[in-house]
This record gives C-alpha cells, sequence and structure tokens, in this order.
C-alpha cells in the first residue's frame, strides 16, 4: 500500500519535492469550474462494507422490466453454451495470437468467425472483427475513399443516429464531405440519393433494416451508384438475414454491422464487437487484420494472422486502421452462437422475430391514439402516439414495461414517436400487457 501523508509539513516537502509552492498551484492548470470543490474523501471501508453498500445500491434498479426498447442493441436469448465455451480459460485469457506455433485454436475460432460472416451477408471477405458496429462503418467509409481516390459521402436518412454522429467525430477533421439526407421512417429515398450522387461521390450509406426498422431492397440503388463510380456501404442487423435479402445478393461493396445480438448480453453498453465484410477485390484494403487457412510443413491444415495492415505492424501513414481493438472474444461468443442455431436454426431464430413483431403491430394499431407508422418491417417498429412518447414510456417503467425507444430523444420533431422492439423472448403475455399498458397511458 502506497504512503498517504497526514501531517502539514510531510504534504509541504512532496510539493518542494515536485517542484510546486502549494497545493493551488499543483492544479493551477485545471479550471475552477472542474476542480474538486473539496478534498474532504471519506474514511475507507472494508472489503464486506464496500460489497454491502453496492449491493443496496443495485437494488434500486429495476432488473425485471420487459424490455421492448431496441434502436441497434438488443435483448436476445442467448444460448448457456455461450457462456460456457467463451469462459474457458484458453479463450478467456488469450491475448493477440502473434505466434500462431502456440495459438491454433484462437486462430481458428477467428478464421471460423470470418467464414460465418462471410455467409451471413452472402459476401467473400471479413476481417477478425472490429470494435462496434459505429467504428466499422467508419472503417468502411475510410475504406471507400481509399478505394475511389473520392471524398464525398452520402449518408442515408435512416442510418443509426448513434453511428452517425461517431461518423461525424471520426471525420471531423478529415478532408471528407458528409452528405446527410434528413431522416425519413420509410423506406429510403431514391430522389434524394440521386439528386446528391455524382462522379465525386466515393459511398452511398444505407442501413437495412433503417433506424425506424423500415425493410428495404436497395438493388436500384447500389446499380446506379456503380454506374457512377460510387461503392454502396450497408450496415445490417444480423439477426434480420435470416430472413430478409442480403446485403451481397443486392450488389452492396462493403457490409457492417453491430455483432451485440450475436450472442452478447446487453451489459449496459459493451463491450460488443463491430463485423465488416467486402467484395474480394477490396480484400487489400480491408481494415483491421484477418486469420487465413495454411498448410505447415508436414502439410496439416493451420492457421495464421496475415494482411495486419494496422498501425502498429506497419507505418502509421500507410495503415488502413488506427483502431486497433477487435473484440476477439466477442466475436468468438458470436461464432458459437451461431454455430449451436445452425443454419435451420437461425432462420427459425429470426421467423420468431418476425413473427411476434408482426403480431405486436396487429394488436397496436387497434389502440386509440396509436398509428403504426412502416411496414415492411422485421422485428421493430415505428408507431405515433397522441401523447409526448417520453411520459408515456415513463409512465409504463413504473408499472415495469420498457415500452421503447422515444424518437424525440433524436430527432426535432418525433416527441410523439416510439420505436418499439418485440424479440424472440417477449412472450404472448408480455405483449398483451404493452398493449394494455400502452392504451391506459394514453387513453385514460
Amino acid at each position: 500500500m502506497s504512503y498517504v501523508p497526514h501531517t502539514k509539513k510531510e504534504v509541504e516537502e512532496m510539493l518542494r519535492v515536485i517542484g510546486v509552492s502549494s497545493i493551488e498551484e499543483l492544479f493551477k492548470d485545471i479550471g475552477p469550474a472542474l476542480r474538486p470543490s473539496s478534498f474532504n474523501i471519506p474514511e475507507g471501508k472494508s472489503e464486506f462494507e464496500v460489497k454491502e453498500h453496492l449491493e443496496r445500491l443495485s437494488l434500486k434498479n429495476n432488473t425485471n422490466l420487459i424490455n421492448f426498447v431496441g434502436g441497434g442493441f438488443y435483448d436476445h436469448y442467448i444460448p448457456a453454451v455461450v457462456d460456457a465455451l467463451a469462459g474457458r480459460s484458453e479463450f478467456y485469457t488469450s491475448y493477440t495470437p502473434y505466434q500462431p506455433e502456440c495459438s491454433q485454436g484462437t486462430l481458428q475460432a477467428m478464421y471460423e468467425y470470418q467464414t460465418a460472416i462471410c455467409i451471413l451477408t452472402e459476401m467473400d471477405v471479413a476481417n477478425a472483427s472490429l470494435y462496434d458496429g459505429g467504428t466499422a462503418l467508419f472503417e468502411a467509409v475510410m475504406m471507400s475513399l481509399r478505394i475511389t481516390g473520392k471524398n464525398k459521402i452520402i449518408i442515408d436518412g435512416g442510418i443509426n443516429p448513434i453511428y452517425k454522429n461517431m461518423l461525424f467525430t471520426h471525420t471531423a477533421n478529415l478532408p471528407v464531405d458528409l452528405i446527410k439526407i434528413p431522416p425519413h421512417i420509410g423506406q429510403t429515398k431514391r430522389e434524394e440519393i440521386y439528386r446528391h450522387l455524382d462522379e465525386k461521390t466515393a459511398a452511398v450509406i444505407l442501413q437495412n433494416p433503417n433506424f425506424f426498422g423500415t425493410i428495404d431492397i436497395h438493388s436500384d440503388i447500389v446499380e446506379k451508384a456503380h454506374s457512377l463510380g460510387a461503392l454502396v456501404i450497408e450496415s445490417v442487423y444480423p439477426i434480420s438475414l435470416g430472413l430478409i435479402k442480403t446485403p451481397g445478393s443486392m450488389g452492396v461493396d462493403i457490409v457492417t454491422g453491430d455483432g451485440q445480438s450475436l450472442g452478447i448480453p446487453l451489459s449496459f453498453g459493451g463491450p460488443y464487437f463491430g463485423f465488416l465484410a467486402c467484395k474480394r477485390k477490396f480484400l487489400r484494403k480491408v481494415p483491421g487484420r484477418i486469420v487465413g487457412e495454411t498448410i505447415d510443413k508436414e502439410g496439416k491444415r493451420g492457421f495464421t494472422l496475415t494482411l495486419q495492415t494496422r498501425e502498429q505492424h506497419i507505418r502509421r501513414q500507410k495503415a488502413t486502421s488506427n483502431i486497433c481493438t477487435n473484440s476477439a472474444l466477442c466475436a468468438l461468443r458470436a461464432v458459437i452462437f451461431l454455430s449451436i442455431l445452425g443454419e435451420n436454426g437461425f432462420v427459425e431464430f429470426s421467423k420468431l422475430n418476425y413473427e411476434k413483431s408482426e403480431f405486436t403491430k396487429n394488436l397496436l394499431k387497434n389502440i386509440p391514439g396509436v398509428e403504426v407508422i412502416n411496414s415492411p418491417t422485421f422485428n421493430e417498429f415505428t408507431i405515433l402516439l397522441k401523447k409526448n412518447a417520453d411520459e408515456i414510456v415513463n409512465n409504463m417503467i413504473d408499472k415495469g414495461i420498457a415500452a421503447g425507444l422515444p424518437l424525440g430523444r433524436f430527432y426535432k420533431g418525433m416527441k410523439n414517436y416510439l420505436l418499439i422492439t418485440v424479440t424472440e423472448k417477449r412472450k404472448k403475455e408480455e405483449i398483451l400487457r404493452l398493449a394494455e399498458g400502452l392504451n391506459n397511458a394514453i387513453n385514460l
């Protein structure tokens, strides 16, 4: 334990040693408004007392809410085997597998993950994961700039606003021209995209389903963009790909998304992981790292890291990415999750989400004061209420229901709009409680 001085003389001696005359001088670079109001810190507590205090605080959380909140992060069921396998010490304590001779298990898991993402998206190549969905979208944008040599990016209005904010932050000091299409709850407004699309465009960013839950087929936009030399980037919700048209089948160039829905608990916001897949011809422009399959000198199958064009491997100015974190343990959870479900199980999993959502939509549209806005959708949809959505949500929290995500928190003029998500976990009686709670909150 470090020594803590108590007497004035001891404090003065410490200040003299570090070359300052007073505590005030020590903190002179911190503005008064940001300084602590007092250094009167309470006496320390024992481990038992701290644990007891934290347990009391935790009891203030309502952990039994029926969850209808989505907006990019979802309450899906996670099979117990995901925790059991991902928690094994071989995976849980491992770090970057730079030495393939002693990392074959981890490397093969990453290779299988890449394969699963390629199958899921119907793309040719996937990297060994990224930090999260927002940074994956940024990396795709940077890829498009390198590939095309252009600097104009068109961002559809249905892109997740959190991702958009991350994109604006990461590109704030870069020579990138970001064109923002106004938000639109329905399918992509082609005329708005085409109005800005020209030979100077590096890429068009789309999302499917979009942030409001609407499903679209983007093949026509892809064709138009390609005719002008632009790429198409699509952000996807992976669970939806068990039912809806894949990015690869629509000719999309780069696919990104957040893998949280593939076996990662919500956990107060992370850690999650991002995935990125693309066409084979863009392989050399892919950020992060890729695990490749090879054979050793004895002819046995083996795996190794390859194409590691990150800044710690090559000159910084030549790196394809300056974001190192790839959340490999979370990606491992995803490949376990997908493997356990299998192809048929994954399709059934997706169907459950879709069918329960459709049941909910049909139930809610019969409630006075509720209008279901968009269709077609997967497991997420937008409704318009005759009252403020924030007030309705707060009212229902007290009744044990997290009714959805009020869109007024992200968009001006949408204070009465509510985004509702229905996953496979929501039981019929819970959906009926949602409908009853909305009816009471709006009409009583």
